[in-house]
């Protein structure tokens, strides 16, 4: 795939070969997920920068053997198979971090926003954050992915009580929305993750957590919008 990219590639034809190069289009205030359907000339002409400097950058890290990569890859199976990928790796992941980092935060702001009272509001974007995932997971649980699951085993030829599966999804993509956008005032507020220099052990691994959430979910979010939802929707286009 690698021989083939170009920079008329689309962001989406960069992520799938690679996940880990949505690092470098977030590093340049690129948006890889709902504008993934832009080729690599199209986001740097809006930004100002080089296209061929970044599709440079983009492949210097081949994707042969890169265990993220091939995580990607399987998603390219049955919808069950994907569904269930997301379900034991994603969501268990934001059930367990979740709480942790909530418990976590806490202890921070306690200790430190005397001197740094930014904390409260990253807690409170946190508490946003994650009163918007959890009833998210909820609904992909019990309404969307059993949906998605018979739709497959019918042949895309199913009827459901909320009709289109285009509804849901189309839920589900706002609320993906409004957790990126709540991503990005926690990384501004924390200027990117950055430790204070006063900062204790706690506080760092509370940025270290935030960030990986941030990233975890960024994941999740590129393989439900750009790989599962179009098979979905695709899938029951044909049976039409």
């Amino acid at each position: 795939m690698n021989a083939h990219l170009n920079i008329h590639s689309t962001i989406n034809d960069f992520i799938t070969g690679n996940i880990r190069r949505t690092g470098v289009f977030e590093e340049l205030n690129i948006d890889s997920c709902c504008g993934g359907h832009r080729t690599l000339a199209e986001a740097c002409a809006e930004k100002g920068i080089d296209p061929e400097a970044v599709l440079n950058r983009l492949m210097a890290d081949s994707p042969e053997n890169d265990p993220v990569a091939a995580v990607v890859e399987g998603m390219d199976g049955s919808l069950s198979e994907a569904v269930d990928h997301l379900l034991e790796t994603h969501h268990k992941y934001l059930k367990e971090t979740l709480p942790r980092l909530a418990a976590l935060l806490d202890k921070v702001v306690n200790a430190h926003v005397t001197r740094h009272p930014e904390l409260k509001t990253v807690r409170e974007l946190f508490g946003e954050l994650r009163a918007d995932l959890e009833p998210h997971l909820m609904k992909e649980e019990q309404v969307l992915f059993p949906i998605i699951k018979v739709l497959e085993t019918s042949g895309g030829n199913a009827d459901f009580h909320c009709g289109s599966v285009l509804n849901p999804i189309r839920v589900m993509q706002a609320e993906h929305e409004q957790a990126l956008t709540l991503f990005e005032k926690i990384r501004a507020t924390t200027q990117n993750f950055k430790m204070p220099e006063d900062g204790c052990g706690s506080y760092r691994l509370l940025l270290t957590g935030l960030e990986e959430l941030e990233t975890d979910t960024r994941l999740h979010i590129q393989k439900e919008n750009e790989i599962l939802f179009p098979q979905v929707l695709a899938l029951q286009e044909d049976a039409i």
